[in-house]
């Protein structure tokens, strides 16, 4: 990116992304020398890409041959007007070389100098004009003007006039400037001058994606995009602000690259536009640039719209005698919201229309207080209403009494928030949750009404899916549950008061604690152990061990909640969230096993969206022996789909899957997983089993990162990275692969982290280790017992001493494959055991039955497993290599089954077949090309249109040519336009431009 007269210039070192057609139409215009000469004007935004395109278009026409010269009459240091513009023809007619152009330069100089009165301008601009047509009959040329906003109105007027009355015949001019507003009238004469507007679109978000590219020199996860392009909202399309978002992103250590991706590890309302003030304004105020005195009042409006809504109402309610703050925000408004830079809906809010402005805005120092500006709003209301009729009549106010802080008393505060958070629960749940963890920061914690406030957004937070909100509540409730039974006995419950809203509250609340004194304990003890479990399984559902020290709490009087916790704690290991806890499987025989620890919690019917105890040790046991599933499932109702219901937490327990175990356990009372980080590990699950690598290792970029957010309480899947690992290996990225593997503690015991383990240390060479860490990581997961999953783990072993010639090792390992299907039972283990025993013995229908199975289930990559056991074991080979071949190419892998492949090719003495590369119908970006060649692009309009180089282009149109069997362009045009590669399955359905 270099920088041309204060601004930007994307892609002066490449083509212009999302501009290639702008660029051709310029470029013709420079190329329209004589009679077709016309002038054109191209508006834009700043930072859109003007001198961009100019300078490309420019670049394009001298290589064309053309004669292209730039007008510059900006700051001439003369007399605007005329006078400056012939300064700036002067300048311009000395770069054209010709042998009359003396005594024209010379002509033009003289205008400069004659009176400009009412027919001295007029004389002077046709002089000008005569002096471009000489010029340009005898040598051809075309003019260019860039930033024809910063043109003093003078000038811009007479250049207008020069090109409606005395325009120069034979010479093109282009101008580029920022769209006309009415009351610049010299910036309006040139509007109207030209022949043909050029307004440049905002980029599309394709084409920011490829910026950012670009920008960051490597790929970027489309969450990062999606952000961006929702950070910057109305200029979304302009480049300049999406690459002032990346730089300020990059100063400040928010981008991470996770597997050759870079991904956002901010959070997303922290995204902002650069701070530096020249650029800032020069990029959004769309007029003369504010002062120092109205940019801090500008960066005043931000931060008071931070974390609470402005209405011009709440204002208005201040002015009379009202303080002088509140008036200068409000004169603050005004004008920003006639620059469109803040917007106001029907109802009175105002925001602002970017809001990478508004977190830019905030980043900068202004000496305005805005909290006692929020502080006086809620005090206009409250002290005329009372505090909870006003908190309950207007919930909005939640907002300011938490953006007022210490401005406001607690007593005030806490019947504001309590109300507003009890009347926004259905109607807007989130600012209720907001308001709940407000009024939690300032109550004490044996205050009698603590207990209820906890419930009460733990309920919230449970049935919304909103785990984030649930695991806030911790700080809060550990507090009072260390507070002693006596404190919360004598807490004085009406300390927060009512503000004036309500007399005689304290001594009811009096009377009703004396009457029921015994059944509010037991209330309060029942609300507290709720809350503790929806604690505890919102820290899952983020990857968070939740609490289990019972140190902090003990002489409390509540064992229940810690035994409630530590049930909870129990599901850590088995879905790869932490140690295994206290869990225990049937060892090996010979060894010793653990102590199984059950939760202690009280019974409980499981009517609720909480697991109850018994369902817990089943989620806990799913990773166990079929013996102890089956005992734990006895417990459940018998209504209970008991089959479906183990094969499902089975399969879960393998992939480490807690919100899919949850739905299968909990049914319609499952409340979902919201946008944990076990509900994304889910996402990316599917994603992995149905092929879609490409979906599976965005899902694990965007876990990973978030884990890494800042103001974030969520914590990492380990199995995600393994997930992710294993998908780079099998790709042949084995760097990659390192790289996430060695993110994961050696602590971690779950099968599936030692699966990807074992792939990696093969296929970098070190079988020895591969084989025997393998053995060493079953006997652990054993130990812990953990034993879904174990079954990948050895049916891994046995393909791998198979590549290496090891038949001993393959029946021993087929032996712990048969004792492990005893043990377990599973359909996974029974695939697991007809794949091994056909490896080893050679048998077909087993085999089969394991594909069946497998295509069944939905595991792609288990079924390319399964097929390459067929070709191994000679049932319908060619057909069964052919499948596997094209399952590989699907699934992008590399070198790994590709030397499988190839081995079984050579030792059954068949032929790899050859097959299109990749899956069999096109991607969206082989669409693009495609119908970019039927449209008859070049390869370098192409390249422009795609922002890559040449080369790039054609080796995209040689892979593209292998694909659809296509021999020259002339033939793929042909086949898409006809409408055969639709026949053939080739082109996929929704994706843009398919339709013909």
């Amino acid at each position: 990116m270099g920088v041309h007269d204060g601004g930007p210039v994307i892609g002066r070192d490449g083509p212009v992304i999302g501009r290639d057609g702008e660029i051709r139409e310029v470029t013709r215009a420079l190329l329209s020398t004589g009679d077709p000469a016309r002038v054109l004007l191209i508006v834009g935004a700043a930072g859109t890409g003007k001198t961009a395109v100019l300078e490309h278009a420019r670049r394009a026409a001298v290589e064309e041959g053309a004669k292209v010269v730039r007008l510059r009459c900006h700051d001439s240091g003369g007399t605007p007007g005329a006078p400056a513009l012939a300064d700036g023809v002067h300048s311009a007619l000395a770069k054209v070389p010709h042998r009359r152009n003396t005594v024209r330069v010379g002509g033009t100089r003289r205008t400069s100098h004659q009176p400009a009165g009412q027919y001295g301008e007029l004389s002077q601009l046709a002089v000008l004009s005569e002096a471009l047509t000489d010029t340009a009959r005898d040598t051809p040329f075309a003019l260019v003007i860039d930033d024809v906003e910063r043109l003093p109105s003078a000038t811009a007027s007479a250049l207008g006039l020069l090109l409606r009355v005395f325009r120069p015949a034979g010479v093109p001019m282009v101008m580029a400037g920022r769209p006309v507003h009415a009351r610049d009238t010299g910036a309006s004469q040139l509007a109207s001058a030209a022949d043909r507007l050029l307004e440049l679109p905002p980029l599309r978000p394709a084409d920011v994606e490829a910026l950012m590219v670009r920008g960051l020199g490597r790929p970027v996860e489309p969450a990062l995009v999606g952000a961006v392009l929702r950070a910057l909202g109305p200029m979304a399309g302009t480049p300049e602000a999406v690459l002032s978002v990346l730089d300020s992103m990059d100063g400040r250590g928010g981008l991470l690259e996770l597997g050759g991706h870079v991904c956002l590890t901010e959070p997303e309302q922290a995204l902002r536009l650069t701070t530096d003030v020249a650029r800032l304004t020069r990029l959004c105020w769309p007029g003369e640039p504010p002062d120092a005195a109205d940019l801090d009042a500008a960066a005043a409006v931000a931060r008071a719209l931070e974390h609470a809504e402005i209405r011009f109402d709440d204002l208005h309610r201040l002015k009379p005698g009202g303080p002088r703050r509140a008036g200068l925000v409000d004169r603050a408004l005004t004008p920003l919201v006639g620059d469109g830079i803040l917007t106001v809906d029907e109802d009175g809010r105002a925001s602002f229309a970017v809001p990478a402005l508004a977190a830019a805005l905030r980043a900068l120092p202004t000496h305005h207080e805005v909290s006692s500006l929020h502080a006086l709003i809620t005090r206009s209301l409250s002290d005329r209403l009372g505090a909870r009729t006003a908190g309950g009549g207007y919930p909005r106010l939640a907002d300011h009494v938490t953006a007022a802080g210490a401005e406001l008393d607690d007593a005030l505060a806490v019947d504001v928030l309590l109300a507003a958070a009890r009347t926004d629960a259905r109607s807007d749940w989130p600012r209720s949750v907001r308001a709940y963890s407000s009024a939690l920061g300032r109550l004490a914690p044996y205050d009698r009404r603590t207990p209820g406030v906890l419930y009460e957004s733990a309920e919230l937070s449970l049935r919304h899916a909103d785990h984030p909100g649930a695991l806030a509540l911790g700080e809060p409730l550990l507090a009072c549950l260390d507070a002693s039974p006596a404190e919360r006995a004598t807490g004085d419950g009406g300390a927060a008061g009512d503000g004036g809203g309500s007399q005689g509250g304290d001594e009811d609340r009096d009377r009703d604690g004396d009457r029921d004194r015994d059944g509010g304990r037991d209330r309060e003890r029942e609300r507290l152990v709720y809350v503790t479990e929806v604690w505890a399984l919102a820290a899952l559902h983020e990857h968070r061990l939740p609490f289990v020290d019972g140190s902090a709490a003990q002489g409390t009087g509540v064992p229940a909640q810690l035994a409630a916790v530590e049930a909870f704690a129990a599901l850590a290991g088995p879905y790869g969230i932490g140690p295994v806890a206290g869990r225990g499987a049937r060892p090996p025989e010979g060894e010793p096993g653990p102590t199984v620890r059950h939760p202690v919690t009280d019974p409980r019917p499981g009517a609720g969206p909480l697991p109850s105890p018994a369902e817990l040790r089943l989620l806990a046991a799913a990773s166990g022996g079929r013996a102890e599933l089956l005992e734990t499932l006895g417990a459940l109702p018998p209504e209970a789909d008991g089959t479906r219901t183990m094969e499902r937490l089975r399969h879960a327990a393998t992939h480490a899957d807690l919100a899919d175990a949850l739905a299968a356990v909990l049914g319609d009372r499952f409340t979902g997983s919201g946008d944990s980080t076990a509900a994304r590990h889910h996402s990316m699950v599917r994603a992995y089993l149905e092929g879609d690598w490409d979906r599976a290792l965005s899902a694990a970029r965007r876990i990973e990162a978030r884990s890494r957010t800042r103001g974030t309480e969520a914590g990492t899947a380990q199995c995600a990275r393994a997930l992710a690992a294993e998908i780079h290996c099998a790709r042949g990225e084995l760097g990659h692969a390192r790289a996430w593997l060695e993110l994961i503690p050696d602590g971690v015991t779950h099968p599936l982290v030692a699966w990807a383990r074992m792939s990696l240390r093969y296929w970098s060479g070190r079988t020895d280790q591969a084989l025997e860490g393998a053995r060493e990581d079953v006997r652990r997961a054993r130990a812990d017992g953990l034993l879904s999953g174990i079954e990948k783990v050895l049916l891994r072993h046995l393909s791998y001493a198979l590549l290496e010639g090891m038949p001993q090792v393959m029946r021993r390992t087929l032996g712990e494959l048969e004792a492990l299907h005893e043990e377990v039972g599973s359909a996974m283990t029974r695939e697991t055991v007809l794949l091994g025993r056909g490896l080893v013995h050679g048998e077909v229908d087993g085999a089969l039955a394991a594909l069946r199975s497998v295509d069944r289930r939905g595991d792609v990559y288990m079924g390319l497993l399964c097929r390459l056991c067929l070709v191994e074991i000679g049932d319908d080979s060619d057909r069964r290599l052919a499948e596997a071949s094209y399952l590989g190419q699907s699934l992008g892998i590399g070198r790994a089954t590709r030397t499988t492949l190839g081995h079984m090719a050579r030792r059954r003495s068949l032929v790899l077949p050859r097959l299109r590369p990749a899956s069999d119908r096109l991607s969206e970006a082989d669409v693009r090309l495609t119908v970019l060649v039927s449209d008859g692009a070049t390869n370098r309009q192409i390249a422009a249109r795609l922002a890559s180089s040449e080369k790039t282009v054609e080796r995209w149109l040689t892979r593209l040519f292998q694909r659809t069997g296509c021999r020259s362009r002339a033939e793929l045009a042909a086949a898409w336009l006809d409408g055969s590669l639709a026949d053939r399955g080739l082109v996929p359905d929704g994706v843009p431009g398919t339709s013909q």
